[in-house]
């Protein structure tokens, strides 16, 4: 959990928080994913494989974390009722129909934080608060499309890998992207 003398709030992503947002994943994927992916691989992925999706805001399934005294949020991630597992309002491939909770994983989505603020646990505060979030929709399974970066984290929390996606990019180069699973406890 974050550290208990800093003052933060978990909330709803709005429309007006999408420059923040943008930001936010920008600066973390840029920040963050250095050690794991080349430098044509992130500038080809922002965008598209690796970002905000909107429709996750106007789902109301994409949350934000503040904390007292930053100007901008410094962690953000959700969780998705409809088909697409990853990927940015860019990305080539879009899946929006509505899954099933009975039968279908909820997709995991965007899970992204400030590199000033790594490593004090809000990628895990974000993620617990997913879950929840999916859970409480009636979903028992949950499942994501991961970074290198952010395997050894949901390994942690109970994710399987089941499957290696090599995601073809617009400047030629491919983004390994890895296939996680977990069922709801």
């Amino acid at each position: 959990m974050p550290h208990s003398d800093v003052d933060w709030c978990i909330r709803i992503a709005r429309e007006d928080d999408i420059p923040a947002l943008h930001a936010l994943i920008e600066a973390s994927i840029r920040g963050l994913q250095a050690g794991d992916y080349s430098p044509a691989q992130i500038e080809g992925a922002i965008g598209t494989v690796l970002g905000l999706d909107t429709q996750l805001i106007r789902d109301e399934t994409y949350f934000l974390v503040e904390i007292q005294g930053q100007p901008a949020p410094v962690a953000c991630g959700g969780w998705s009722k409809r088909k697409t597992l990853f990927g940015s309002d860019g990305a080539s491939i879009r899946e929006p129909e509505l899954l099933n909770p009975a039968t279908d994983a909820a997709k995991v989505r965007a899970i992204f934080v400030h590199p000033g603020f790594a490593r004090r646990g809000l990628g895990t505060l974000i993620l617990a608060h997913v879950e929840a979030a999916a859970q409480a929709a009636g979903f028992r399974r949950f499942e994501m499309g991961s970074t290198l970066t952010g395997v050894p984290l949901y390994r942690l929390k109970g994710y399987v890998e089941v499957e290696r996606i090599a995601v073809p990019l617009t400047n030629g180069e491919t983004l390994p992207v890895v296939r996680m699973v977990k069922a709801a406890p």
